[in-house]
């Protein structure tokens, strides 16, 4: 059974192509469906990009793993 929850899950997990698989096929039985219409787009890359993102600590945030760090993120945000 291809759900949303199902395409969210393989996106969660890293299985991209699996879960862009699902959301074509969700939209090709319900065109007006926009939560896979905009989840299409994000994996497929036709997301606006946005100018000015700070990579170091978009790569910092992504890779986290304990107090310290998200407290180090957080102190970052607020300047």
């Amino acid at each position: 059974m291809q759900t949303l929850t199902l395409a969210n899950i393989y996106e969660l997990q890293g299985l991209k192509e699996e879960a862009l698989d699902i959301y074509k096929e969700i939209l090709k039985k319900d065109p007006s469906n926009s939560d896979a219409k905009i989840a299409i787009r994000r994996l497929s890359g036709m997301r606006k990009k946005f100018l000015g993102v700070n990579v170091t600590m978009k790569d910092f945030f992504i890779g986290m793993q304990d107090e310290v760090e998200y407290n180090e993120f957080e102190r970052w945000l607020l300047k």
